[in-house]
């Protein structure tokens, strides 16, 4: 009999269960961390089996016997907690063979609306970029001492889906249209970021380094706007970026302009958006009832 492929999700959310929903129909075991039995609950009724990262040994023999492994905590003060729990065991599996880590665009810092691609000179504006910066290069070097398995790393910006997009803050009043001339931001569908990383199980390569978002970068304007009108409601009214009434925390996300290309995933995974843009995106979580 064969064994079902496994994956092991260290930080199962948003964006893992994506992946999971996709390897599901595969016949795929998933496995997920938990750090409380609330958790632990919501885990198991999705049909993951939750192991406690309280729980070292659990922890390690769960890993021990996956295939694949995503990573997608983000690090701390003390760095990647991924690297800090799991790091051990992957360097001496004999069993895993990929390892997938979600970062960000926010690596590359400011770009005052130019283009960036993986070669892309790496400069963070934020102590979270940096953070970023420096739990890939840890994954990258676990990945060059481990030859077995093939650790991919995935630099995502602005991540959108059912339960999470302009609709949602169009209907708890939490958003505003901020008016920043030239600003522009990209954005990635949550199912076509599972869907490059299901390719990228398919086509390993060690150190492979990915942008992974859709095909048009723009102002975030334009999608409250169009959201809105999908809604038949009114859109939020517009505020200049340099109103005193915008918060700090928003102008430090529009510290950050720029365009991100996909063309390496593109070429490398045969990995294409369903959703090119957030047209599309938009549509598809309204029409599924979002």
């Amino acid at each position: 009999m064969i064994d079902a492929p496994r994956l092991f999700l260290f930080g199962p959310g948003f964006s893992a269960l994506a992946l999971v929903r996709r390897l599901d129909a595969r016949g795929w075991r998933v496995s997920g961390t938990v750090r409380n039995p609330r958790a632990q609950t919501a885990l198991a009724a999705r049909g993951l089996a939750p192991i406690n990262l309280a729980d070292t040994a659990a922890v390690a023999a769960t890993l021990r016997a996956c295939d694949a492994v995503l990573v997608s905590a983000p690090p701390g003060e003390d760095g990647c907690p991924g690297i800090a729990a799991l790091a051990p065991v992957l360097a001496a599996s004999t069993r895993t063979r990929w390892i997938g880590y979600l970062s960000t665009t926010g690596v590359y810092g400011d770009r005052h609306g130019r283009w960036v691609t993986e070669n892309s000179e790496l400069a963070p504006l934020s102590a979270q970029g940096r953070r970023r910066v420096a739990a890939e290069q840890a994954w990258l070097a676990l990945g060059a001492r481990t030859p077995a398995a093939a650790v991919a790393i995935f630099r995502l910006p602005g991540l959108y889906g059912p339960g999470r997009s302009a609709f949602d803050r169009l209907r708890e009043g939490t958003t505003q249209q901020i008016i920043k001339p030239g600003q522009v931001f990209s954005r990635v569908h949550v199912d076509d970021l599972a869907a490059a990383l299901e390719a990228s199980i398919a086509r390993r390569r060690p150190g492979g380094i990915y942008n992974v978002c859709d095909d048009l970068p723009c102002p975030p304007q334009d999608v409250t706007a169009h959201a809105a009108t999908l809604l038949g409601i009114a859109p939020p009214p517009q505020i200049a970026f340099d109103d005193p009434a915008v918060s700090p925390a928003s102008r430090r996300f529009y510290a950050e302009n720029k365009r991100v290309s996909n063309a390496r995933a593109k070429a490398e995974l045969g990995w294409r958006p369903m959703y090119p843009t957030y047209r599309e995106g938009l549509a598809a979580i309204l029409a599924a009832g979002g």
